[in-house]
């Protein structure tokens, strides 16, 4: 089964998605949360693959997966930190796609990704007609050590929506976020 990670990678990648999207809808319809919106990116061209809306809120997600305890040195799109809520979720799955812990890189609803022009940038992971493998300038490698660890799926969404189980705290806390 451990080649199975690497030899099916897409398809793990989806299931890891459609579990995670499904687990908050679900977590959210328990705290009465229907208002919220889940899109998913046809390609990756500008470093996400789903979009999470409710209200003012957008938080585009760029999702990455593995099966050793933390993350680590990450491609981060420059195109993520372009955008309004920009966060990275990295996801430890065991070989029966069981997820957690999880890895956050991101700051709180309503706030830009965290600056990432001070990281190196990555290679590209194929070789070029000349042999080299030439630097990916639209993307920032982020070393595991810069993703803060997140405990339990609850804490992943409180991260990523802010307070739900008291939507006052969570609406008035947006609306701070997007009046600055």
């Amino acid at each position: 089964m451990k080649t199975a990670h690497f030899e099916h990678s897409s398809l793990r990648e989806r299931i890891i998605e459609h579990v995670l999207v499904g687990e908050i809808l679900k977590r959210l319809w328990i705290r009465n949360v229907v208002d919220v919106e889940v899109l998913r990116s046809e390609f990756d061209a500008h470093g996400y693959d789903l979009v999470l809306s409710r209200g003012d809120l957008v938080r585009h997600i760029q999702l990455k997966t593995g099966t050793q305890n933390r993350p680590g040195k990450v491609s981060v799109s420059s195109g993520l930190a372009e955008k309004p809520s920009g966060c990275v979720i990295w996801i430890k799955v065991d070989d029966s796609l069981e997820m957690g812990p999880y890895f956050w890189f991101g700051s709180p609803p309503g706030k830009r990704l965290r600056d990432i022009g001070k990281y190196p940038f990555p290679r590209r992971a194929t070789h070029n007609s000349a042999g080299e493998r030439p630097e990916r300038k639209n993307h920032r490698l982020v070393p595991g050590r810069d993703f803060d660890k997140i405990g339990s799926f609850d804490e992943l969404l409180l991260a990523l929506l802010g307070d739900l189980a008291n939507p006052s705290t969570a609406d008035e806390a947006l609306i701070e976020a997007t009046s600055e």
